[in-house]
């Protein structure tokens, strides 16, 4: 895994290794880019929590340098897996850590939102939610439109900061969403939301 070369740019910061759930990853980050010192607590805590079924089709919506996605194809390496971003340097180093991390099940996109994603159902998407980006922009882009892109049956896991409590309970009541929260830690939520079946 680390015979790949480090990224000769003016971005790059450093190489960071991650272990969970018996497996170790290796993921090159820059520094411009979220949380360019370690995996950050809420993806961790998102990795050791969520519990999926065996998924065809996964994709990792707002991926960064591509932890979550990446983490998720070596565990289920029979799916077709997509990362997408609209900060083209988190695309160029989620191809990069997807190489380093011998996922080749991994396809990576810049696209905001769905504008550029295949048109296809999902059987699992998965998001660590960025919180700066204004209430209506988490409910449309983060809640709404995600579920539209999951098959009936697929599952939605996402992790917010706490901070979107207040938000995220509430927009599940408003649209009437089989929300579940998972796991709460100190600073991080994770939540489940499943599709009805048609």
């Amino acid at each position: 895994m680390t015979t790949v070369a480090t990224p000769v740019d003016v971005y790059y910061k450093k190489r960071i290794s991650y272990t969970c759930r018996s497996q170790t990853f290796a993921f090159d980050v820059a520094h411009t880019l979220f949380s360019s010192y370690q995996v950050d607590e809420g993806t961790d805590l998102f990795l050791r929590t969520i519990t999926p079924q065996p998924p065809q089709t996964i994709l990792d919506l707002g991926c960064g340098c591509g932890v979550i996605g990446i983490v998720l194809a070596r565990w289920f390496p029979q799916a077709r897996v997509m990362l997408v971003d609209r900060d083209l340097l988190a695309v160029r180093y989620a191809r990069h850590n997807a190489i380093l991390n011998q996922t080749p099940n991994v396809e990576v996109i810049g696209s905001v939102g769905f504008e550029n994603v295949p048109a296809l159902p999902f059987d699992l998407i998965v998001s660590n939610i960025p919180a700066k980006i204004g209430d209506e922009a988490i409910e449309r882009e983060f809640i709404l439109e995600p579920l539209e892109h999951l098959r009936p049956g697929g599952e939605y896991w996402f992790v917010v900061v706490s901070g979107l409590n207040r938000l995220i309970p509430a927009l599940g009541r408003r649209h009437q969403l089989r929300m579940k929260e998972v796991k709460k830690r100190a600073g991080h939520t994770v939540y489940h939301i499943h599709r009805t079946p048609a």
